[in-house]
């Protein structure tokens, strides 16, 4: 992505989102998660797959927003696909957000999510920090719902720069391949 295409406009009013996850483990941030989406983007919708390939299939529904909790593998895959592939799966789907909203490791990332010439945002948590979680993301929600674009409701609510230090939030990597979307 070049910095003309951050600039480019783009709007999205009637967002859909996709609240999932992989298996079981993240019932409980799955319902937290979800009732925080669905405050702001009534075409919420929340659901558990079995498999990779479940989820894969299901974006043939064109979701604006994909929030997957699920592990990742030290080698960067989710369920044996690699980062960087479901991330252009993404991209081919029109996903403009995809958040990775579980705890993992950033060599994980580091290792298998490369979002380089994605026209994607994507983030990529590496702490949720437990409690902290659900207000930061019912804060970026708030402003990204009223028509904020993500990297500048992502620095309201978390300012950046080198001294910035933000234990209430959580700790994550933000790849920002589509700056300039609304999603509302």
């Amino acid at each position: 992505m070049g910095f003309l295409d951050f600039l480019r406009k783009e709007e999205v009013t009637g967002s859909k989102v996709l609240v999932c996850s992989l298996g079981p483990k993240f019932d409980d941030s799955l319902k937290s998660d979800t009732q925080a989406y669905k405050r702001f983007y009534p075409s919420t919708i929340s659901r558990t797959f079995s498999t990779i390939q479940e989820l894969t299939a299901a974006l043939a529904q064109k979701y604006d927003i994909v929030h997957l909790l699920c592990d990742v593998s030290p080698e960067g895959a989710i369920a044996g696909v690699s980062g960087t592939e479901f991330i252009k799966t993404c991209g081919a789907s029109d996903v403009k957000l995809l958040w990775i909203a579980s705890s993992n490791p950033s060599d994980a990332y580091i290792n298998g999510f490369n979002a380089r010439g994605q026209k994607i945002n994507l983030v990529m948590t590496k702490d949720r920090r437990g409690p902290f979680f659900s207000p930061f993301l019912t804060d970026l929600l708030a402003k990204m719902s009223s028509g904020e674009g993500m990297p500048a409701a992502w620095n309201q609510v978390c300012q950046q720069g080198a001294s910035s230090v933000h234990p209430d939030a959580p700790e994550a990597i933000f790849f920002a391949g589509r700056g300039g979307v609304k999603l509302r």
